[in-house]
């Protein structure tokens, strides 16, 4: 039987997992392909992580250029994360004709278009379901699985760590900091955890996932960018209080004006499909032409799921290692002479509901002003509730439901209700969707 050989760059988490998981299902693997995946090397800074697979089987290298150079090798399996040495090492990979699979969402949102079109000019594929929410095969899904269909947004709950900081704080009435904490002891988040709780790394995927979606260039930079540090405990009351839960969603949406591509927390209905995605799990929902609402469900992270993904890519590289690049299946969906450089809606252009928490020191004052303020900007009230401190020394808490408002309008609504006397915060503001 032939035998696809492949090298593999980094023996962290994701690929200790990859080899182990070649290593235990070969056959199964060999059965479907027809051929066998065979590791010529492995390329790694150090490997501490041997204890973790059988990797001193295969040739061991600490000079990753050793493997992208390997004219033995096929395949090279980038599983070393970054934007820096990452991005140098499939570009060689690329130049010597090999074809890439990585698990890299930094790598592919900000140079995938350059990498593509490298990779297109060498005949060689680059595969990336690994990069986008872990096991859960979601760039398959949109890719092949819904090639007939007209996307026409998509929502997903595509970072663990900010997943589970919500999920405890929703269930066990729990302060973010606290969780955090308890989530880099599980190791659920970093040391340094900005990418996970500024919503960059879910960015990263949003980016991936809307350009397979809507057939076009990456864009990264011009995703609108929230994290969750700034909710509190107070909000997540609130919001249950109203029917609501949070959850920190990636929102990408084709409208008449553009694409709209957004992260942010949002308040959601608990009847919405994605509500009760709780823990470390991600979750994608997708509305269709043809197929409708679809939903997908899985580990978005972890040795073994994210190992799942790499070894599918693997294995899609070997059944059309002999097709040519025209007739595979493209990098991001579509032809790449198809792309269409959609605008990019700006957020002060996007409409939705939102839900105002106003902290102020005197509310018989200060909620006339505010109504004033909103009416001017042609801002709806669904909702208002006066809440009262929980301390002697807190402050009173105004909480307003609003009807959907183009987001410039109610920029300057909180800039001008910030400038009165009697608040006592900067005005906390939460985006709600409904998904209809």
């Amino acid at each position: 039987m032939d035998a696809v050989k492949i090298g593999i760059l980094g023996l962290g988490t994701v690929g200790s997992g990859t080899v182990n998981l070649l290593i235990r299902n070969s056959s199964e693997i060999s059965r479907r392909l027809g051929k066998n995946i065979e590791i010529v090397s492995i390329a790694d800074r150090n490997f501490k992580k041997l204890n973790d697979c059988n990797a001193e089987d295969f040739e061991l290298t600490t000079n990753a250029y050793d493997v992208v150079c390997d004219p033995r090798i096929q395949c090279v399996a980038e599983l070393i994360g970054g934007t820096d040495i990452a991005h140098e090492l499939v570009l060689e990979a690329i130049s010597n004709g090999k074809h890439v699979v990585t698990a890299n969402k930094a790598l592919i949102a900000i140079h995938g278009n350059e990498l593509f079109a490298k990779a297109r000019s060498k005949g060689v594929a680059i595969a990336f379901e690994a990069a986008v929410a872990g096991g859960i095969p979601i760039i398959k899904a949109m890719r092949e699985g819904l090639v007939g269909n007209n996307i026409e947004w998509l929502a997903g709950i595509i970072n663990g760590t900010c997943n589970f900081i919500l999920t405890e704080m929703c269930n066990k009435g729990r302060d973010f900091a606290d969780v955090l904490v308890e989530a880099q002891k599980s190791g659920y988040a970093e040391s340094d955890p900005t990418f996970d709780i500024e919503g960059i790394d879910a960015a990263h995927k949003l980016t991936i996932m809307a350009s397979v979606a809507f057939g076009m260039p990456l864009k990264f930079n011009k995703v609108y960018t929230e994290g969750i540090s700034k909710i509190t405990q107070e909000d997540v009351c609130n919001a249950a209080e109203l029917g609501y839960i949070i959850k920190h969603l990636g929102i990408a949406r084709r409208t008449e004006k553009g694409v709209q591509l957004r992260v942010h927390p949002t308040l959601i209905t608990h009847q919405t499909l994605i509500a009760n995605v709780d823990g470390v799990m991600n979750s994608v929902f997708i509305k269709s032409d043809a197929a409708g609402s679809t939903l997908y469900y899985g580990a978005g992270a972890g040795s073994a799921a994210t190992a799942s993904a790499v070894v599918a890519d693997i294995s899609d590289i070997a059944r059309t290692l002999t097709c040519h690049v025209d007739d595979r299946v493209p990098y991001l969906s579509f032809q790449q002479d198809t792309l269409v450089d959609n605008p990019i809606v700006p957020m002060s252009e996007v409409m939705t509901s939102y839900y105002l928490r106003i902290n102020l020191r005197d509310m018989s004052v200060a909620s006339v002003d505010i109504m004033k303020i909103l009416v001017e900007q042609g801002i709806g009230i669904k909702m208002m509730l006066q809440k009262q401190p929980k301390h002697d020394d807190g402050a009173l808490s105004l909480i307003i439901l609003t009807q959907q408002v183009t987001e410039k309008y109610m920029n300057i609504a909180i800039t001008q209700i910030e400038a009165l006397t009697v608040i006592e915060d900067p005005v906390m503001r939460i985006r709600i969707e409904s998904f209809s």
